[in-house]
């Protein structure tokens, strides 16, 4: 009885101390680490978000930009960080699920990081150049597979957004485009536009002006469900390939073993702030929309995109470059 008596009062202890702890936090500023160089849509964010959370907690929030290494300089240096709520990171799907299958990584994004919040998700769109005899998913497919490989299609690098929706259509397919791999977003949309690389699998937010001019004909959006901007253009799975979702997302963590109640008290105010409206406006014209998911959720998520694009990168074949 005695030895259960002194359990339960350090469980309890424990619970007041925690909450204690969520009570008092912050006492001083919090480094938020953007793994990339200003001017992202990491960064972009990632200031939308410290601004309001300098507001609700009475700290500043220092953005961190420590891009290099394809995210895992900044990554890493938050894995090493004290776990004490005061080093927190905000990175998109890359860095936390398609980095560990190409890359030799200082860090496990499972067991060194504590997810706070999946903040945001962002489609993706198939468009082609007008020049392409497709007008629909169904015709690109028939295309492919008249000539395989003879398609190029363009993205912003190796092992990023849009290679990773090409890949990932062209295994539901059955088909086979080439991957034509550019350095970044604005230069792959340069030679779709001009006709050099027919095919784009992109952001949406980058992909819409150049629909809307005609440059390019926009086929299907890649997320599960249909974009409020443009709710005539089917999804991809609906257009032909069942089951097709693939979206960029943003995701905020801090290091293992930072204590559950500021991972709770962040998760809260980062989910208040994603639903004030100046906060959702900028975030739906960068394309995006918000989240706001749990800690449990988003480590659940994790775990599945992780496995997915495992998938992907070892049926395609990719290596790091």
């Amino acid at each position: 009885m005695k030895r259960h008596a002194i359990f339960f009062v350090g469980f309890i202890l424990i619970i007041l101390s925690q909450h204690s702890l969520a009570q008092n936090y912050p006492v001083k500023p919090i480094r938020l680490v953007v793994p990339y160089a200003p001017g992202g849509t990491p960064d972009i964010q990632g200031r939308l978000f410290a601004e309001k959370l300098r507001q609700r907690l009475g700290q500043p929030i220092v953005i961190d930009n420590r891009p290099g290494a394809n995210a895992s300089i900044g990554m890493g240096f938050v894995a090493r960080s004290p776990a004490d709520g005061y080093t927190l990171v905000i990175a998109p799907v890359g860095p936390w699920t398609v980095n560990p299958h190409l890359y030799d990584l200082p860090y496990d994004v499972l067991a060194d990081f504590a997810p706070i919040i999946h903040a945001t998700a962002s489609p993706g769109m198939l468009a082609v150049h007008p020049s392409v005899p497709a007008r629909s998913v169904k015709e690109l497919i028939s295309l492919a597979r008249q000539k395989p490989g003879a398609l190029d299609y363009g993205s912003a690098g190796v092992g990023g957004f849009g290679h990773m929706c090409g890949e990932l259509f062209a295994m539901m397919t059955n088909t086979r485009m080439t991957h034509v791999p550019f350095k970044g977003v604005a230069a792959a949309m340069t030679d779709t536009v001009a006709g050099r690389v027919p095919v784009s699998f992109n952001v949406a937010a980058v992909t819409i002006p150049h629909v809307q001019t005609g440059r390019l004909r926009a086929l299907a959006t890649t997320a599960a469900t249909r974009m409020e901007a443009l709710p005539d253009l089917p999804t991809i799975a609906e257009a032909g390939v069942p089951g097709y979702e693939n979206t960029t997302w943003m995701g905020i963590g801090a290091p293992a073993r930072t204590p559950q109640a500021i991972i709770e008290r962040l998760n809260k105010e980062l989910t208040a702030i994603l639903q004030m409206p100046d906060i959702r406006e900028a975030l739906h014209a960068q394309g995006a929309v918000e989240t706001g998911w749990p800690p449990d959720r988003f480590r659940d998520y994790l775990k599945v995109e992780l496995a997915k694009y495992g998938r992907i990168i070892k049926a395609a074949r990719i290596k790091n470059e």
